[in-house]
This record gives structure tokens, C-alpha cells and sequence, in this order.
């Protein structure tokens, strides 16, 4: 009996120490990582973990500027947008577009100079664009949150845990048009003279890929690794799955929620997620 609970003693140690939940089936695939069927959280690794969000930064983002434009308002694109680096559509200073277009750029391509012209339009500028973040992160009660830019580009005081983002995803997805834009696989916007057009391809393995999909939104940095919020919904069953600094993502995120609908009793789509799903996220870089 003693050499039992000797046994116990020292895994419930390694478990502890290793951050993981005593139901964490996948404790590899990704630095943290929560997922939740029907909103009840199911398996998780570090879900509290403070880690760099990426381009999931750009769902808060997005939400701000739901609620607070119209679809069709014309924005004028600002230097400091045009400027943008890492992952963008090639907006040039004084280019007008409307909101929903923007928002489909930065939503749907990730784009940094669409995300960074909504946000100057919506605050005045991107620093208190950023202060808008920050209140409405406090008042959706995501405590470990921190916001520094509107895009997701790594700083030392921009971090958000796996718990939040699912916080924050739940909230985005409640809008119709958030939910609707991130569903799409592909689409055209133009500038408000249609003179300027850009075609848009979603950097989201999984749509059209993976049964059940909905959306969410992908992200990565050399700092925050490969990043993903995904949504998937089958016969009312609706999984949700939130990973930080994942490794092989599309693989790993297909192995975990074909996993999430099996422990439902629901029949499994076959294999061939996991073989679809391979990705190069090398050429992926958002920010």
C-alpha cells in the first residue's frame, strides 16, 4: 500500500510540476491549450499560462470595431498603417476603404496595415485604440490579459492566456458579422473608388478542410509560435479549441477535436482530417 501511494505521490508531482490537468490528453501539442464542448471546458494544458496572442490579438480588435462602426463607413488609411510591417494587403497612405472591408482583410488575411487602419480610425490612434482594448479586456473579465499594439506584434507587455482568448472568441462570436466574416474561405475587397483591389485567402488550414468548421482565427510570431482559436459544430455539439505556441497545428488541432465529438458518442469523420491538414506555417508569418 505504501509503495502505491509512493507512486501516486511522485505522478501527481510530475503533473504538477509540468503544468498539465489530470485530463490533458494532448500535453504536446501545444505550450497551452484549453477546449471546451457546449462551453464546459473539457481538456486543458496551462490554460492560464501567459503567453504572446499573436494575430488572435486582432479579434479584440475587431470587436471593438464592431461595436462601435458601421460596416460601410469610409476610412482613410493613415501613414502610420500604411507603414505596417509583417503580413499585409499593400495599403497606401490616403487609400480609402470601408470598415467591412478592412475588417475582412485583417480578419480573414490577417492583414497589419487593414488592422492598423481600423484601429487609428476607431481610437484617433493606436495608442488609444489600444486603451479601448485593455478597458473592454478588464470589463469581459479576462484578468490575464495585456494589450500593446492592435495587431498582435510581439512586445514584452502583450501577452493573454488560452482561458481569456476563449473568453474572447465567445464574445466575438456572439456578433453575426464577426462570425459570418471569419467563416469565409476567400473573398475580394477594393478601395471605395475601385480603382484598388485585393484578393484575400483565409490563412485557416481547417475551412473547408475539417468537418464542422466554423471559423475562428490563426496567428503566429517567432515569439508566440504557432497560434490557433477554432471553432467547430456538429449535430448541436459545438467544440471549441484555443492553443498557444502549438506545434503541428492543423495535424494537432484535427486530432483534438475529432477527439472532443468521439467523447460526445457522435461518429467520427474519418482520418483523413489529419492528412489534409498538414501545413507549412513557415510561410505563415502574420507579424
Amino acid at each position: 500500500m505504501r509503495r502505491i501511494i509512493l507512486i501516486l505521490s511522485i505522478l501527481l508531482t510530475a503533473i504538477t510540476a509540468s503544468g498539465a490537468l489530470p485530463d490533458d490528453p494532448f500535453p504536446s501539442a501545444a505550450s497551452s491549450y484549453l477546449l471546451t464542448v457546449n462551453g464546459e471546458t473539457i481538456w486543458g494544458h496551462r490554460p492560464e499560462r501567459r503567453l504572446a496572442p499573436a494575430s488572435l490579438t486582432k479579434i479584440m480588435t475587431a470587436l471593438l470595431v464592431l461595436e462601435r462602426e458601421q460596416l460601410d463607413r469610409v476610412v482613410t488609411v493613415s501613414s502610420a498603417a500604411a507603414g505596417e510591417s509583417g503580413t499585409r494587403i499593400g495599403l497606401r497612405k490616403g487609400d480609402r476603404m470601408t470598415v467591412g472591408d478592412l475588417l475582412a482583410a485583417t480578419l480573414i488575411f490577417s492583414a497589419n496595415d487593414a488592422c492598423r487602419a481600423l484601429a487609428d480610425h476607431t481610437g484617433g490612434n493606436g495608442e488609444r485604440f489600444v486603451t479601448l482594448m485593455n478597458t473592454r479586456a478588464k470589463k469581459l473579465g479576462l484578468n490575464a490579459t495585456h494589450f500593446s499594439n492592435p495587431c498582435g506584434h510581439d512586445q514584452p507587455r502583450h501577452y493573454s492566456t488560452a482561458h481569456d482568448l476563449a473568453i474572447l472568441a465567445g464574445a466575438a462570436l456572439g456578433n453575426r458579422t464577426f462570425r459570418d466574416i471569419v467563416s469565409r474561405q476567400q473573398q475580394q475587397v477594393r478601395s471605395v473608388d475601385g480603382k484598388r483591389r485585393f484578393s484575400l485567402r483565409n490563412k485557416n488550414h481547417l475551412l473547408g478542410r475539417y468537418p464542422g468548421i466554423v471559423g475562428v482565427k490563426t496567428g503566429y510570431t517567432p515569439d508566440a509560435g504557432e497560434c490557433l482559436i477554432a471553432l467547430a459544430e456538429r449535430e448541436g455539439t459545438r467544440v471549441l479549441l484555443v492553443m498557444l505556441h502549438g506545434r503541428n497545428r492543423w495535424h494537432n488541432a484535427a486530432a483534438m477535436l475529432d477527439r472532443a465529438f468521439l467523447r460526445t458518442r457522435m461518429v467520427p469523420f474519418a482520418n483523413r482530417s489529419s492528412v489534409e491538414l498538414q501545413g507549412n506555417d513557415s510561410e505563415e508569418e502574420e507579424n
